[in-house]
């Protein structure tokens, strides 16, 4: 059975649920081979074993964390001429699409991005895509070379699938190219204690309607009863209501929740392109016309001052 390339998403050895994600996806057109760099790379193995990784080629080195994207280029395209792969496949976060972009152009390949499912076919796995701003589903597949694909998160379920996961160190040799972006300062992310916006499975987001940063608090709360992220409508980003990392939409990030709640959002197309394929949505707006309302799996019409905090208090009475 032909290997699959699958790189890791990983913090210090603690993989990232994307890439589990993606080895499900892989065992249905080969057998996963993982390929994790970095510090912890190696703590990674019995988590992607357990995920169906039949290897997990390792490779630790300071230009992985002191330079941009270039050496993980490098030590993937080392891992692709090492494997031969039917596949390789990348997450969908801004850095996985430039690394898998840059690995196409170097090994003369098509690349598919942000495919929402994927399965095998005759000549080559077939990737589904949803574009246009989700207006159309479409299913295609590279044509020449091996393909780069990079699927968003939410997009297939975490399956156990026991493996060997043999531990490999991979033999990577550093273009001069890899040094050319130097990292010169990091500023640690204030942690909230919510899920990671695009892999959370609930969303809770807020738009123009919230009327004021000091209004997002009910957006908050009600997201903390569900476990939920928190997301922002471009029209309360731009107004400095909620910072621009947390804006859903065309400009900003797409999700895929199981549950999406749009409260006080008008549902512009710029909007839902970055959360149309959610698979249940609910929107709160006091207008009955708005176009959230056409793509919507429960609306209540009704002001969300009112609507929300019933209902975060509802979720916390059920809870308790």
């Amino acid at each position: 059975m032909a290997e699959v390339l699958v790189y890791v998403d990983h913090v210090d050895g603690a993989v990232r649920k994307p890439t589990l994600e993606l080895l499900t996806l892989a065992r249905r057109i080969g057998e996963p081979v993982a390929v994790a760099l970095g510090a912890g790379a190696e703590a990674t193995a019995a988590t992607l074993g357990e995920h169906g990784a039949v290897k997990v080629l390792t490779h630790d080195a300071p230009e992985y964390a002191d330079y941009l994207v270039v050496p993980k280029v490098d030590a993937l395209q080392a891992a692709y001429e090492a494997v031969s792969p039917a596949a390789v496949l990348v997450p969908s976060s801004a850095e996985g699409k430039e690394i898998a972009a840059r690995l196409a152009v170097r090994i003369g390949s098509g690349i598919i991005t942000d495919a929402v499912d994927l399965e095998a076919g005759d000549e080559g796995p077939v990737a589904t895509q949803s574009v246009f701003a989700a207006s159309f589903t479409t299913k295609s597949r590279v044509s020449k070379g091996t393909p780069v694909i990079t699927v968003k998160p939410n997009s297939a379920p975490v399956e156990a699938a026991a493996a060997a996961g043999a531990v490999e160190a991979l033999n990577v040799s550093f273009s001069e190219k890899a040094t050319g972006t130097k990292v010169t300062a990091r500023t640690p992310r204030e942690s909230t204690g919510r899920p990671e916006l695009t892999e959370a499975a609930i969303v809770v987001s807020g738009g123009r309607g919230v009327n004021g940063a000091e209004n997002f608090a009910i957006i908050e709360a009600l997201a903390d009863s569900l476990g939920a992220a928190v997301g922002a409508s471009r029209a309360a980003v731009d107004a400095g209501w909620y910072p621009h990392s947390n804006q859903v939409g065309q400009t900003g990030k797409s999700v895929s929740p199981q549950l999406y709640i749009a409260s006080g959002i008008s549902g512009a197309i710029q909007h839902r392109a970055g959360m149309q394929t959610s698979k249940t949505i609910v929107a709160i707006n006091k207008d009955a016309e708005a176009p959230i309302f056409d793509l919507v799996d429960y609306g209540v019409v009704g002001d969300l001052f009112e609507v929300v905090p019933q209902l975060t208090e509802e979720i916390k009475s059920r809870k308790g």
